[in-house]
């Protein structure tokens, strides 16, 4: 995936979120609802979250230094892992403390029509940040299905907007869901019940964040396709007797490291085993633009 494509889905949950959080804090002021308080500091940290997105995207691009010779892709997956860590903190934390404080000294809500108005008006909202993410998703998804997808991609940005727009539209049907019951069987603890479940939603959204950005951050190999493009494009090339092993790292999504050793047909000289690698290279690069550094070692031909 582009990185183009990456930065207008957080821009679009960027606006939406902006929007949104100032709708929710304006609902809460208005109603007093501890649910619409939850999603208000639930949407104050999304637009913390792109931020540190776009920060990431960002500072990924500096040039490869001396200490940091394969360069800053991997700068993309530790603030994906900070986003995922102040969705815990800050939403999912807050918003099981103020449910339990809620369930245990309850207040009627206030101008409940007002509160319901402004939760339509941020699903709204929140519809078109998460359609756009699809819309974005979609080419690379393939066959996959979105769960898969989310867990296997190595671009951390789609992750988390998919996660956060899709946790976020779930936690306003709850927060609405919530003040409904609230007004209709006149119990206000449905309002501190609905915002524990945003709470607990949040939190496993950020678990399941904090999970695969880890992974990516420690390294993970190419994908499946990927690596079988890899391993046609060395094997078939003229010259090449063998593969006899293959390593492949992100470095970033867009970069992969490829460290193969090759057995090279025994007629060839010194040059010719150069000649067949540089032509190895440049297939792997064809059959998978997003390869590179590739590093071949030669190896004695079985």
């Amino acid at each position: 995936m582009a990185a183009s494509g990456g930065t207008r889905a957080i821009l679009a949950a960027l606006l939406a979120n902006t929007g949104i959080a100032v709708a929710k804090f304006l609902g809460f002021l208005v109603t007093r609802s501890s649910a619409m308080l939850a999603e208000s500091i639930h949407s104050v940290a999304d637009v913390a979250n792109q931020l540190l997105l776009l920060l990431g995207g960002r500072r990924s691009r500096r040039a490869p230094t001396a200490t940091h010779p394969f360069g800053f892709g991997r700068e993309r997956y530790f603030w994906s892992f900070v986003v995922a860590l102040v969705l815990f903190s800050v939403g999912a934390a807050f918003a099981v403390f103020e449910g339990i404080r809620k369930v245990r000294q309850p207040h009627h809500l206030e101008d409940i029509s007002w509160g319901v108005a402004i939760l339509v008006f941020a699903i709204l909202l929140e519809t078109w940040s998460f359609r756009t993410a699809v819309v974005v998703a979609r080419p690379e998804r393939g066959n996959l299905t979105w769960r898969q997808f989310v867990l296997r991609t190595r671009n951390p940005e789609l992750a988390v907007i998919l996660l956060e727009d899709a946790g976020a539209l779930l936690g306003l049907v709850i927060a609405l869901s919530a003040i409904g019951l609230s007004s209709v069987t006149n119990d206000p603890r449905w309002d501190g019940v609905g915002t524990i479940l945003i709470g607990l939603l949040l939190g496993a959204i950020a678990t399941v964040l904090a999970r695969e950005m880890k992974s990516l951050l420690v390294g993970e190999s190419a994908d499946e396709t990927d690596r079988s493009a890899i391993v046609e494009a060395i094997t078939s090339t003229p010259g090449v007797a063998s593969l006899v092993h293959l390593r492949t790292q992100h470095l970033g999504p867009d970069e992969i490291l490829v460290g193969a050793r090759v057995a090279f047909d025994l007629s060839l000289d010194a040059a010719g085993v150069a000649a067949v690698v540089d032509v190895v290279e440049e297939h792997v690069k064809r059959a998978v633009p997003s390869a590179g550094p590739i590093y071949v070692e030669p190896a004695e031909s079985a």
